[in-house]
């Protein structure tokens, strides 16, 4: 895998990464500490594909490049806030609609609104169930609502984006990639002219992308929809250029996908093997699945999602069985 020689563009500015196609980078308060944005040449305007976090930095750089990039729409990967945060704000300010697929933009409005299994009680609820001790369950990352501290403000309306449909942006047609497990339509943007893949968060050059199993979908198989998902950009050309939503752009992107089912093939070996003579909850198996330690809250909340995401996978596939005992779900080894 060749990781392109470009170096990354400074907060409130962008550099070309191919003909039509500039490469922001917003800071995010997250460890990651940046996520990717791109612009797509589309006439006298230009198309966003994301919009960055919600925070003073992002809006003062955005305000930045409006003066060079004025904008005809905004399309939106997916829900999450470093993805869809200024989104409400944007339209406001430029008058701009959302294009996203329905999936992401109705689970915006789940998590937004905290309904039902979306709300952060229930988030708490299905920690508690998979063992999670409760000082760690009783912090802000899982009590509040981080959505809604991300991306303040939704817009109320949005264009509704389709697997396969070609967008015409700019003179080159970009096709629609749903993909599914790290949100619910997840769309990727590919043009074949171009021989460009706007991957999002599905295709990450360095790091796995997090696979999280949700409360409101506890029979949900999200790594398995997930491995589903990556299988089908094999289909793409081996020397596509990769715009990743973390990193660097890249090529290669047929030995990245080997190596992430590399990645979780042994996740999984090692959740079997930890569970092949004792049965263990989800947080019992985190230092299994993370080699670092998890302390920090936020981070947990992560770990605790990729963590069941795993056992569920196995579970479903009769590699891993639950016993409940009292409140609490345990899994053994078959």
């Amino acid at each position: 895998m060749r990781l392109t020689t470009l170096h990354p563009p400074p907060p409130g500015t962008a550099i070309e990464v191919a003909p039509g196609i500039r490469w922001v980078r917003m800071p995010i308060p997250t460890p990651l500490g940046h996520v990717n944005l791109w612009l797509l040449a589309d006439g006298e305007k230009w198309t966003a594909v994301d919009t960055g976090i919600a925070t003073p930095e992002a809006r003062a750089a955005w305000e930045s490049l409006l003066a060079e990039y004025p904008l005809r729409r905004l399309i939106a990967t997916h829900f999450h806030p470093d993805h869809l945060g200024l989104a409400g704000w944007l339209e406001e300010k430029m008058g701009i609609p959302l294009w996203t697929t329905f999936g992401e933009y109705t689970t915006a409005q789940l998590f937004f609104h905290g309904i039902a299994g979306f709300a952060p009680e229930a988030t708490q609820a299905f920690f508690r169930l998979h063992g999670l001790e409760e000082a760690r369950i009783q912090t802000r990352a899982l009590g509040s609502n981080l959505f809604r501290l991300g991306a303040p403000a939704l817009p109320q309306t949005f264009r509704p984006i389709r697997e396969g449909e070609l967008i015409p942006i700019g003179g080159q047609d970009w096709r629609v990639l749903c993909g599914h497990g790290h949100s619910a339509d997840h769309a990727s943007l590919y043009c074949e002219t171009a021989g460009v893949l706007i991957s999002g968060d599905m295709l990450l050059p360095r790091i796995s992308t997090n696979v999280s199993a949700f409360a409101a979908t506890p029979e949900n198989d999200p790594l398995g929809l997930f491995l589903a998902s990556i299988q089908r950009f094999e289909a793409l050309p081996a020397d596509t250029l990769v715009l990743p939503s973390h990193g660097l752009p890249f090529r290669g992107l047929h030995l990245r996908i080997e190596q992430l089912r590399t990645h979780h093939a042994a996740r999984c070996s090692a959740l079997q093997e930890a569970c092949k003579d004792k049965a263990l909850t989800a947080a019992e198996l985190i230092p299994v699945v993370f080699e670092r330690p998890i302390t920090d809250p936020f981070q947990t909340l992560f770990a605790m999602g990729e963590c069941l995401a795993h056992v569920f996978y196995l579970e479903q596939r009769g590699l891993l069985r639950r016993e409940q005992d009292g409140e609490v779900i345990r899994f053994r080894g078959v």
